[in-house]
């Protein structure tokens, strides 16, 4: 992932140490996934080369997964925040659309993709962390849904809102998928960034415009 976390109030003193420690641990964990692979190193060998105990890790991460995937937490704020701060008259799409091309621009930083290919092989090599990244979306889609379903008024029994959650987090996934491949084969920078906008403004459009058209097979 490539989203920027959110920005909040200067700490005080204590929570920036706390910051420093949780950052540090973060930066430890992640060097050793691409080192040796994410199901090789253990929560006790972070801890030792972060320079703080077992319990210390845990206190800040419950699960091994969630070392890896801290950067994917600040997600859903910020998408439910670009949904509910939109402006008026503009559409859940085209707020959703908004947010995810906002992040995608990042990735013409040269520093970006070499972070996306590093996670790719990584995530690539164990099934742990595809589970977690595929629970870690899926409350996404059923927060995106309940946002959705409250603002429509409708019931979140019903299966529009949840469609549509669908097919805007779908269009985000596959769009991952697409830019960790092509970082993966060196693609890189402005490059990539310019075809990861036009991937997904492709896809978008499909959303907006609708289906009813879309592959009709032709008589043989």
């Amino acid at each position: 992932m490539w989203y920027v976390s959110p920005m909040s109030a200067e700490p005080g003193r204590r929570e920036q140490n706390k910051r420093r420690t949780r950052a540090r641990i973060v930066e430890t964990a992640r060097r050793l996934f691409a080192e040796r692979g994410f199901d090789a190193v253990t929560v006790v060998q972070v801890a030792r080369a972060a320079g703080v105990s077992e319990g210390t890790v845990f206190n800040y991460f419950p699960a091994k997964e969630d070392l890896f995937y801290d950067g994917m937490e600040a997600f859903e704020t910020l998408l439910v925040r670009a949904i509910r701060e939109r402006s008026p008259a503009e559409s859940v799409l085209s707020a959703f659309q908004r947010f995810v091309l906002d992040s995608t621009t990042r990735l013409a930083a040269e520093e970006i993709t070499d972070v996306v290919a590093a996670a790719a092989r990584v995530i690539a090599e164990s099934r742990a962390l595809q589970n977690r990244e595929r629970a870690i979306v899926a409350r996404y889609t059923d927060t995106l849904a309940a946002v959705i379903a409250e603002e429509t008024g409708v019931d979140e029994r019903d299966i529009e809102p949840w469609a549509v959650a669908n097919g805007l987090m779908g269009v985000q996934q596959s769009l991952i998928t697409y830019i960790r491949a092509e970082a993966l084969e060196g693609r890189h920078g402005s490059s990539l960034a310019a075809d990861a906008e036009a991937q997904a403004e492709r896809a978008f459009a499909r959303l907006e415009t609708g289906l009813g058209g879309y592959a009709i097979r032709p008589p043989r």
